[in-house]
């Protein structure tokens, strides 16, 4: 299989991610890995603009960790998760999407 893109968690997805419990953490990074080969929109869908979101759904609790594309290396894609919720609700909250453009903004000023 060829891999479509590369996956990056920045420090406050990463943060996310390490405080969950060791089931969690290894079913959300099993996804991640699942969604670099495979174009799958329960894995990895498009929000709104350049904002993605990686999917799990675990043990009843939907997990979220909010992303977006850095093409500046044609030969190199990556994905570079922001930051990480747990879904309550059926629509993700607006804050969490404007967060991440906020730290894609900042991610692509440097």
């Amino acid at each position: 299989m060829i891999k479509k893109f590369e996956v990056v968690l920045l420090t406050q997805a990463y943060d996310f991610v390490a405080k969950l419990d060791t089931k969690t953490r290894k079913k959300i990074l099993q996804n991640l890995n699942r969604a670099r080969f495979h174009n799958d929109p329960r894995l990895f869908k498009k929000l709104e603009g350049d904002i993605r979101e990686f999917r799990t759904l675990f043990n009843g609790t939907q997990y979220r960790l909010l992303a977006f594309w850095d093409k500046s290396d044609a030969g190199h894609t990556l994905v570079l998760a922001t930051h990480g919720v747990i879904k309550k609700t059926s629509k993700l909250q607006r804050r969490e999407i404007e967060r991440a453009k906020s730290i894609q903004k900042n991610y692509l000023k440097t």
